[in-house]
């Protein structure tokens, strides 16, 4: 499974960005202001992580940020550290003159 075969949801009532993963909800919390879009918490449960899925998951999440024309501030050190390893990628997506 790769980020593009996951159906990613924006559940705006409860600010969360959602997918289900072999039955299982996994969710990406976030705080919008202005243009920008705070993701502040995930989670997924452990089996899920144990199989590779967490970086599939972000990946999907900063895919659909990245269509939306919006910057994005990892304040959960989850998508921070996947924002590092893939800095080339998705170093666009940061507002100007932060790093990570």
């Amino acid at each position: 499974m790769n980020a593009e075969e996951i159906i990613i949801t924006d559940n705006e009532f409860l600010r969360q960005f959602e997918t289900t993963i072999n039955q299982q909800l996994s969710t990406i919390e976030y705080a919008q202001q202005e243009r920008k879009i705070f993701l502040t918490k995930v989670f997924m449960p452990e089996a899920l992580k144990e199989a590779g899925y967490m970086d599939i998951f972000i990946e999907a999440v900063l895919e659909e940020i990245k269509d939306r024309n919006t910057r994005v501030m990892p304040t959960s050190p989850d998508v921070a550290k996947f924002m590092r390893k893939n800095r080339r990628k998705y170093k666009d997506l940061l507002p100007v003159g932060i790093n990570i």
